[in-house]
């Protein structure tokens, strides 16, 4: 416990402790090491206390990115990242993170302070006034208050539980700013903590649903494995590894999951999604969820006689847009076990015709892309793909560095561009395609991992989270921004029909931010520039903005998902 609550006095007289020690209490018992936040009323003083207690706190310049690195923190550990904010605006900023941890089934827990619940049920106008227990509930996992100091151990064992049981997500814990003033005898508030034992304990599948699954992927044509994110998270690297390859199915990773097998693995479909997608008779997917992402399952993006199996630990996601014909209800690394062991030697068989149509097709695209990749090389002004092949290059001698990577053009090319060898090393703005979570995330990794970071950022996803290279500089850490920057949200040479710039127009330098900071500073216009740059900022291993200048005419409006925009009758085309 902490050492700073009031000891017993001179006369007897018991020994205090109050809401705030508590809370540092219960976080440290549950081995809470990083908080991300912004402090303000009513929780600075709980943010000290925690730094002087041994928790690191990240201090943040806004909530929502703060939030966005508690979230990526749940990623890579596998344990809650816990966000702390103030009241009313704060919290609302913080929950941009929390409904996207929730949307990605990333474990974060967001502790904000509130105002006096008396006052503002009766709606008396109090300092940043707000019921946001109510506000929180319909965008995370589950959300609880805290109303008085002798509960805090148990809202904090419930929200750490809630957030990494089952599917994890997002979960909200409100205390208000009279729980953490409130003094109670310590020896009571000491009793009222306790540690979370086994929060996401193993769910083993159902043994008739694993012999049902690999009866279907027996008897198919042309089965595919597609992996997930949520496949990345269990950590069932070798498993998955083992299954994937002893089955002979082609598999296709999801963008978080690039690096559970490498990038060039002979398996891999990905340069032949497509074609893969479109003739699957037989998928499985695991860890993967039939969203937006993949078309929902649709035709013509899917066979319509495609059969579907899905291993996921929450039951309600099953045909939650397919018929499901074979659910594996369980975590990951237990279904993949169980697979491996139900499955007999030789009764799964790849057809050869099956695999030397998607080499066939894998190979036609990759030398399609290899001729834009060549003609990138020169191109002048410097184009994305440009940049990015010196970034592929450069990326490809240090494999431990965490790659995080967002924006539109910025974030298809850069996943199409640079392979992933290493699980987990790949972040990007997942499910909800937000756009924000760069320099949070980017921050999380540095964290939590010790290792270097590049974030590659689209000039306008940067500007989202762009203050928060002061954050960067100010804790030293080893994060290499590289900002593709065409001058423009999609691209930066629309005209404007009026004397205003175009909606699309950008303008900045960005290097010149980072040098405010404290930072190093990079301008590059070439590829070579890029390489060198790159290769000097790793070396340094400290913090550090190459502000790349892209030709503003090289861009597609929206990247891959122009599909999602309207076509009025005023619809640019």
């Amino acid at each position: 416990m902490t050492d700073t609550a009031a000891e017993a006095g001179p006369d007897d007289e018991p020994a205090l402790t109050d809401g705030i020690h508590l809370v540092v209490d219960a976080l440290k018992l549950n081995g809470v090491e990083t908080i991300y936040g912004v402090v303000g009323i009513p929780i600075t003083d709980l943010a000290r206390l925690a730094q002087a207690s041994g928790i690191r706190y990240i201090g943040f310049r806004h909530e929502s990115d703060a939030a966005h690195a508690a979230a990526a923190a749940g990623f890579l550990t596998q344990k809650a990242g816990i966000c702390l904010t103030v009241s009313a605006p704060g919290f609302l900023n913080g929950l941009v993170g929390l409904a996207n941890a929730t949307t990605n089934c990333f474990p974060m827990v967001q502790i904000s302070g509130s105002s006096e619940r008396h006052i503002v049920d009766l709606q008396r106008g109090d300092y940043e006034e707000m019921d946001q227990l109510a506000v929180a509930r319909q965008l995370c996992k589950a959300a609880y208050r805290v109303s008085r100091a002798e509960d805090i151990g148990r809202g904090i064992a419930r929200a750490i539980r809630t957030a990494v049981s089952g599917r994890p997500g997002g979960v909200y814990l409100d205390i208000p700013a009279a729980v953490l003033g409130e003094i109670i005898d310590k020896e009571k508030g000491d009793s009222s903590l306790w540690e979370v034992v086994d929060p996401a304990p193993k769910q083993i599948p159902d043994t008739a649903a694993v012999d049902r699954a690999v009866d279907l992927l027996a008897g198919a044509q042309r089965p595919l494995i597609v992996l997930g994110k949520g496949a990345a998270y269990a950590r069932a690297d070798d498993s998955i590894r083992q299954f994937v390859e002893s089955s002979g199915i082609p598999y296709i990773p999801m963008s978080m999951a690039k690096g559970l097998l490498p990038d060039d693995h002979p398996q891999s479909a990905a340069t032949a999604r497509s074609l893969a997608l479109k003739q699957a008779d037989v998928v499985m997917l695991v860890g993967a969820r039939l969203n937006w992402l993949l078309g929902h399952g649709d035709a013509p993006q899917w066979s319509p006689d495609a059969k579907f199996i899905q291993v996921d630990i929450a039951a309600n996601e099953m045909d939650s847009n397919q018929p499901i014909a074979a659910p594996l209800v369980g975590d990951i690394g237990s279904v993949m076990d169980a697979l491996a062991e139900r499955t007999k030697p030789g009764q799964i068989a790849v057809p050869t015709a099956w695999r030397e149509a998607l080499g066939e097709k894998s190979a036609a695209n990759v030398a399609k892309m290899a001729k834009r990749l060549e003609a990138a090389k020169t191109a002048q002004p410097m184009t994305f793909l440009g940049a990015l092949q010196a970034i592929r290059d450069v990326y490809a001698e240090h494999p431990e560095v965490y790659l995080v990577n967002e924006g539109a053009n910025a974030l298809d090319l850069a996943r199409n561009t640079i392979p992933m060898s290493v699980p987990r090393h790949r972040l990007d703005s997942g499910t909800w395609g937000v756009m924000g979570i760069g320099m949070g995330y980017a921050i999380a990794a540095a964290v939590e991992t010790g290792q270097p970071v590049i974030a590659i950022e689209g000039d306008s996803a940067f500007g989202f989270s762009g203050m928060e290279t002061e954050v960067i500089a100010r804790y030293d850490l080893p994060v290499i921004t590289v900002v593709l920057n065409n001058s423009g949200v999609y691209r930066g040479d629309e005209a404007s029909p009026s004397g205003d710039p175009a909606p699309t127009y950008l303008s900045a330098r960005h290097d010149r931010l980072m040098e405010a900071f404290g930072g190093k500073g990079y301008q590059a216009t070439t590829p070579d520039q890029v390489d060198e740059m790159l290769r000097k900022a790793l070396a340094e291993g400290k913090p550090a903005l190459i502000d790349c200048i892209i030709d503003p005419a090289d861009g597609t409006e929206s990247g891959n998902i122009k599909h999602l925009n309207p076509k009025g009758l005023g619809a640019k085309r």
